[in-house]
């Protein structure tokens, strides 16, 4: 049985107290995870806070790029180990995390690198009564040691998404990674060994919420800043510990997406976005739309379109070039997911197709499926329209005017993304306008130029990284006044 342990200040550590973790294609145990008490949280923040005092604090910003370069380059040389590591957590096929999981989450080294290399700071003359002025002038420092949350959907790439700004700021890391995918976090310890990132720099702790790993790591006093990505409710209860100590948190968490597609769109492409958005990753995706709301001249063509397209997507094993789709992360999540199923059905839905679980050959029968599903003929109110489901699945209602979708699509507590489908260039920009999140694409969905703001409005979050935004956010920016 492999043993997934934790990295506390450039070693692996275990733990006598252990748990399962589950293969989401077969339900059965792939590995134990060692469970990080209270005193291996402790040993490795107080390892990140030495670390800062030590080697990493006193590299220069050169030698720091230069180290997250190889880092990068180092992932890629291992990529098939990450590759097998985190389809073997997420079930995920290996056709998407090949284009999207592990490329991104070691090129988000480099390009953090490269934008604090980028970005300057402010530079003022002021004029003084003696005549002869002052100068001031901004200057960048590290927050200190970050918490990182990490989720379960895109493990390496999100938890890069952190850790790279925060390491090329000059902090160092306590990664607390989702219980259900811990192995790529911990497989990346031996790249920070072998690349030479000095001990203490980034450290994993394994475990769960309360109780455990992530509250340990959470209510840690030495813990300087807190980067959480999840949903909304444990945001609400990381943004209460990071009260006490009056510690910066940016939290990326729940969406309950729309898009709106308008009768002059693109069709194909609006159906190819929008397959894409409501079904890849088994729809366990923030960003992902489960509300879509069609002008009525398209309504009913666009709603046999993507059943067509819902069910060409083949259930299968990562290692299947023709799989569409994968299971769920866990038979948890798999009974949550089909609950909801359960109440569209209650609510009167029409289910255009899925609605159930796949019937899978031989010890795939236990892992963690479900069907794509597409509903329609819900009100506004029902429960799979206003909460947030995190599966492979959507409701289609019909519109016909503008301002009629913006209300409808505007009407949730979320605001972290939608996808605008139209030919009206006017439209288009007045549309995104008006929605309130944090993104809006325009005839695309999940096109990202790092350097643009990410975050979400509403409960879908506070802040924004990407760019110079996660400066902000991983520096303490202090003013230097002086007096020529």
């Amino acid at each position: 049985m492999k043993l997934i342990q934790n990295f506390i200040n450039g070693e692996f550590v275990a733990t006598g107290s252990r748990f399962n973790k589950h293969s989401p294609l077969t339900n059965q145990v792939i590995a134990e995870v060692a469970e990080a008490t209270r005193d291996e949280v402790d040993a490795a923040v107080k390892a990140a806070h030495a670390a800062l005092k030590g080697p990493w604090g006193k590299m220069s910003f050169a030698e720091r790029t230069e180290m997250l370069h190889a880092l990068a380059n180092e992932i890629n040389h291992r990529f098939d180990e990450f590759l097998a590591a985190e389809c073997a957590d997420t079930g995920k096929p290996h056709s998407l995390a090949a284009h999207i999981d592990i490329p991104r989450g070691a090129a988000n080294f480099k390009i953090f690198a490269d934008v604090v290399k980028n970005v300057p700071t402010e530079f003022f003359e002021t004029a003084t009564p003696d005549g002869k002025g002052a100068i001031n002038y901004g200057y960048r420092t590290p927050v200190g040691v970050v918490g990182v949350i990490c989720p379960w959907n895109l493990p390496l790439l999100l938890m890069t998404w952190k850790v790279g700004p925060a390491l090329a700021c000059g902090n160092t890391v306590v990664v607390k990674p989702s219980e259900e995918t811990p192995q790529t976090a911990t497989l990346l310890g031996e790249v920070m060994n072998k690349v030479g990132i000095p001990k203490g720099v980034y450290n994993v702790v394994h475990g769960f919420g309360p109780n455990s790993a992530g509250e340990f790591v959470t209510t840690h006093p030495l813990v300087n800043a807190i980067t959480f990505t999840g949903e909304t409710r444990t945001g609400e209860i990381i943004m209460k510990a990071a009260a006490k100590g009056s510690r910066p948190v940016s939290l990326e968490m729940g969406g309950k997406n729309a898009a709106i597609v308008f009768a002059d769109c693109d069709f194909d492409a609006a159906i190819e976005g929008t397959l894409r958005s409501a079904f890849v990753n088994c729809g366990q995706v923030c960003l992902g739309t489960e509300r879509v709301y069609v002008e009525r001249p398209i309504f009913d063509k666009f709603v046999a379109a993507l059943k067509k397209g819902a069910e060409a997507l083949k259930p299968g094993i990562p290692e299947d070039k023709s799989t569409g789709i994968g299971p769920l992360i866990s038979k948890e999540h798999q009974r949550k997911v089909l609950s909801y199923y359960q109440i569209a059905a209650a609510a009167g839905a029409t289910v255009v197709t899925g609605g159930g679980i796949f019937d899978m050959p031989g010890e795939l029968k236990e892992g963690c499926w479900v069907q794509p599903t597409i509903w329609t003929g819900l009100p506004e109110t029902a429960r799979v329209i206003k909460e947030e489901i995190f599966g492979p699945c959507c409701h289609i209602s019909p519109f016909d005017t503008e301002q009629e979708v913006l209300a409808k699509a505007n009407d949730n507590e979320y605001g972290l993304a939608t996808a605008i489908w139209t030919l009206n260039v006017s439209r288009a920009h007045r549309v995104a306008h008006q929605m309130e999140v944090g993104l809006a694409w325009v005839n695309s969905w999940f096109l990202r130029d790092l350097r643009t703001p990410f975050g979400g409005a509403k409960q879908s979050g506070i802040g924004r990284e990407g760019g110079v935004h996660s400066l902000e956010f991983y520096t303490e920016q202090k003013n230097v006044c002086l007096k020529l």
